[in-house]
């Protein structure tokens, strides 16, 4: 009884040795043609099923001779071959004597897709709901933390500590793996951390002294600033409709702030300084841009933020805390509530920033501002609600112009960023800003 050893060849043929007892009796090759796939080297195996919904045909050659010249044809079979996720290639031997090239097939374990990798939009849609979801709360419950101790500056380094220690506890146990920061790193991100850290700040102080409504409606005005800002200190032409766009934010905050009942200047201040803040992080951010994942490098921001923090909260409001402000706070909530509010303010602050830049990362620059401005409506409407925050009819139309308005100029940017990743033409590449 023969034998037959099979092995790929590097033009995609197969090497078929075809033994007799112990000694080499003749040398075979059989080249796979496939039919209706392309073919790829495979693993042959004797015990593979028949049962296929692909097949090839395969060709004899004898030591270089085709086997019709050297006495009848072989017939040629079509030999089936399983597709499981890729196409696979199978050949088989004759036995010594030259019968019929018996039929061997091969049958692969199909490769099973994840869940995320079958359902995308229900994934993303997931990363979506609990974005709004963690900011929602952790607005809420920032605010009801100021109802009863309001010291912004503590509390913002509050949000970052805790944010760090969930990172390095992350990094312990290699989820993610943490990646190396070197020198010419660490100073691309060090501006980008100081505005992260100002803008932060200045978010949380405005949170303190106004209700959330209006500080988001105030912070609506972040696009304008980003705009003036690539204009005027990058050096970016901004298009005319882009620019008309922002009109209505600009009118719709200037509305809300004329007849908002909690208005105070500290409150108004602080959030457009925030605005300032963060156009300029964006700037900072173009140019420290990296191959390091999204998750790393916000991780490296919150530790590099937090040292910037840490200085103004001390000397700010330090002597007021040690003196009476944690002791006011215990006397009205108790200590397991003060620490516990402190300790899950600051990860849901954490959670929702990082759950932002993974759910950015997945979608398209229209799916993104949609995101954003669905997330304001959001969050001023539920803070609205919860805290049952009185508007005039004025503050009301007002900020809801400026989200109207923030929402035409994501979709015209948006428009114009899809448009700069479209070549030109056939065989050039993207127009650059």
């Amino acid at each position: 009884m023969a034998t037959s050893l099979l092995s790929p060849a590097i033009n995609g043929s197969y090497s078929v040795r075809i033994m007799a007892g112990s000694s080499l009796s003749t040398m075979a090759s059989l080249t796979a043609v496939p039919v209706g796939a392309r073919c790829l080297h495979g693993l042959a195996s004797p015990s593979l099923s028949e049962a296929s919904s692909r097949s090839f045909l395969l060709k004899s050659s004898f030591n270089g001779e085709s086997l019709a010249s050297r006495g009848p044809a072989l017939p040629r079979k079509r030999i089936p071959v399983r597709y499981a996720g890729s196409p696979v290639c199978l050949a088989a031997a004759a036995d010594a004597e030259g019968s019929d090239l018996p039929a061997v097939s091969s049958s692969v374990k199909k490769e099973s897709l994840s869940f995320a990798e079958k359902n995308p939009a229900l994934v993303t849609g997931f990363f979506f709901f609990t974005w709004y979801f963690l900011n929602v709360i952790f607005n809420i419950l920032n605010k009801k933390i100021y109802n009863y101790f309001p010291y912004p500056y503590f509390v913002s380094v509050i949000h970052l500590l805790v944010g760090v220690a969930y990172c390095l506890v992350s990094w312990a146990l290699g989820a993610p793996k943490r990646a190396p920061i070197n020198k010419e790193l660490l100073l691309l991100l060090t501006p980008v951390s100081f505005c992260h850290a100002l803008g932060h700040v200045m978010t949380n102080v405005s949170f303190a002294a106004v209700a959330v409504s209006f500080t988001h409606t105030i912070k609506a005005l972040e696009p304008f600033f980003n705009a003036a800002a690539s204009q005027f200190i990058l050096g970016q032409h901004i298009p005319i409709p882009l620019w008309l766009s922002l009109a209505p934010v600009v009118l719709g905050v200037s509305m809300a702030s004329l007849t908002e009942l909690s208005f105070n200047w500290t409150g108004f201040l602080s959030a457009m300084t925030s605005n300032i803040a963060f156009t300029y992080r964006n700037i900072y951010s173009k140019k420290a841009m990296t191959g390091m994942d999204s998750t790393n490098v916000y991780a490296y921001i919150s530790i590099i933020s937090l040292l910037f923090c840490i200085p103004p909260a001390i000397l700010v409001k330090g002597p007021k805390l040690l003196q009476y402000g944690f002791a006011d706070a215990i006397s009205k909530v108790g200590l397991n509530k003060f620490v516990s509010d402190l300790f899950w303010v600051g990860m849901f602050y954490h959670l929702y920033n990082q759950i932002a830049n993974n759910t950015l990362e997945r979608v398209a620059p229209l799916t993104h501002a949609v995101g954003n401005v669905l997330k304001r409506v959001f969050v001023i409407g539920f803070s609205i609600i919860v805290f049952g925050n009185k508007i005039s009819t004025q503050t009301g139309i007002g900020t809801a112009i400026a989200i109207v308005g923030v929402a035409i100029y994501s979709f015209i940017k948006a428009g114009i960023e899809e448009s700069k990743k479209k070549p030109a033409s056939a065989g050039k590449l993207p127009a650059k800003e």
